[in-house]
């Protein structure tokens, strides 16, 4: 009972919109839990399903006779936590096949966090709630003793008696994430990432995480795993991690796939000395607050250790939306991170959200003219997503019929009732983009006058673009006018 199959449930194939991107990252989460199961005596596998082609990719690993199969998700990537359907029936399938051919089946992920039911019915023995390394361990070394009463006593699991749903409290999380070992690197395959990488991008890009959690009172954010702690690994640690994956993978760029990074006091400041003190020069890319950029010398700091583009979750340039949304920002504050962040030649991407509740066009002008106003590098648009746990989602609940996952990350249905129509946001989301892409064509134009010999191909092509973007964005504009006549709701 001591062979452990990892795997996750995260098929980039499956997933148009994020295959064509051409990004893809290894499981992060999923390489933590196999470390510390390594660490402590087990002979570990992993079936790295995010380049794979299918479930069925499976069965050569179940050959090797595991006693355990371990589903992990990422907690760390955003992309699993949106529990999108064709990865769930993914790894209910993969569930399906292993079934006969192991002893337990041990499942932990954020949308088995909130259906353990569905996994359960599936043929899983047991779903790990929340943070999930402790409880794992717990988990197998009762089970491989054949401790299985005493299993199902501990914290952090579900699991079915004589049919019906237990769900025990969840463990607390962990504080000192300096107790984990790093990663579980050398069970990933990462020349089929680099491929893809080079190929599309021109440089190779890994993922590390820094911190676990989010203290923030987002009332449409979900934490299913790490909840609302937040714990720090040590800047020595981190940057440890940055310097052996540039040197052993190659990697130049990295994706910090924390929620949000940097808020411990002193701790950017002190990453910046590790990175200095190592002698590397890593570029990397982060998700944040404006309000949190805004403190002490963070932005001078983050900028000096390399820091290349921060994606801000700005998400309304209306002040009533973002504080029905209990976000905790202001939009002077986005405005003012914004131009000190490009000021530092950091790149800037703003996470947009449309169709919250009480949502007005006025409140969608305010968030096209701040696009327009501050330009950002790149902009990611949603509508309003009502994810389980979450007060947004007891908000929206009674509305929700059949459909309440997105297939794939590219889906942006509504699923409940929005000020506008459904064809009106999807038709927004096109517009916006358009309004975006014009706006950086028309600064790319000003600085090609001011500055001609300094042209770029890049700015040439930005420039260039305008003689699309006009028209079509008018065209899109005369589209949304038309679905708002259609639905009764004046301009």
């Amino acid at each position: 009972m001591n062979k452990v199959l990892f795997t996750n449930a995260y098929f980039y194939r499956f997933d148009t919109k994020q295959w064509e991107d051409q990004r893809p990252y290894p499981p992060y989460g999923t390489m933590y839990a196999a470390a510390l199961l390594r660490q402590e005596g087990y002979e570990v596998e992993l079936f790295d399903t995010n380049l794979a082609s299918s479930p069925k990719e499976l069965e050569p690993y179940l050959a090797h006779a595991p006693n355990f199969l371990v589903i992990y998700d990422d907690g760390f990537n955003y992309l699993s936590k949106m529990c999108l359907t064709v990865m769930r029936e993914a790894a209910l399938e993969m569930i399906r096949m292993a079934r006969n051919q192991v002893d337990y089946i041990l499942v932990c992920s954020s949308d088995s966090t909130d259906h353990s039911a569905l996994y359960l019915d599936a043929g899983a023995d047991f779903v790990i709630k929340g943070e999930g390394e402790l409880t794992l361990s717990e988990l197998c070394g009762l089970l491989k003793n054949g401790e299985t009463k005493a299993a199902k006593d501990i914290l952090g699991v579900a699991y079915y008696n004589n049919g019906k749903l237990v769900s025990n409290t969840k463990r607390p999380v962990l504080k000192n994430l300096d107790e984990l070992p790093d990663p579980a690197w050398d069970l990933v395959d990462t020349s089929g990432y680099e491929e893809i990488w080079r190929n599309g991008r021109g440089f190779f890009s890994l993922n590390i995480a820094t911190t676990r959690g989010c203290p923030f009172k987002c009332n449409w954010c979900a934490k299913p795993i790490y909840g609302n702690r937040y714990n720090s690994r040590s800047p020595r640690r981190v940057a440890q991690e940055m310097a052996m994956l540039m040197q052993n993978k190659g990697a130049e760029y990295f994706w910090v796939c924390d929620d949000i990074f940097g808020l411990k006091p002193g701790w950017v400041q002190a990453f910046q000395k590790e990175i200095d003190r190592l002698g590397i020069q890593p570029r990397y890319k982060i998700q944040s607050r404006a309000d949190l950029l805004l403190e002490a010398d963070n932005i001078d700091a983050l900028a000096k250790s390399g820091l290349d583009e921060v994606w801000i979750g700005a998400e309304s340039g209306s002040q009533a939306i973002l504080d029905a949304m209990d976000k905790g920002t202001q939009v002077e504050q986005i405005y003012e991170a914004t131009r000190l962040l490009k000021a530092r030649g950091v790149r800037v991407g703003f996470f947009l959200q449309f169709g919250y509740l009480g949502e007005t066009k006025e409140d969608i002008k305010k968030t096209i003219k701040m696009v327009r106003e501050l330009v950002p590098d790149d902009i990611g648009i949603s509508v309003s997503y009502p994810l389980p746990g979450t007060k947004f989602f007891d908000m929206v609940a009674s509305q929700l019929e059949g459909k309440q996952n997105w297939t794939d990350s590219d889906d942006l249905a509504m699923m409940y009732r929005g000020t506008f129509s459904p064809a009106y946001y999807r038709r927004l989301h096109r517009y916006v983009h358009k309004v975006f892409r014009l706006q950086q064509g028309w600064e790319a134009f000003t600085r090609l006058l001011q500055r001609p010999l300094q042209a770029s191909a890049k700015s040439l092509r930005s420039a260039a673009a305008t003689v699309y973007y006009l028209p079509a964005m008018w065209l899109d504009r005369i589209r949304l006018q038309r679905l708002q006549r259609l639905q009764g709701t004046k301009e």
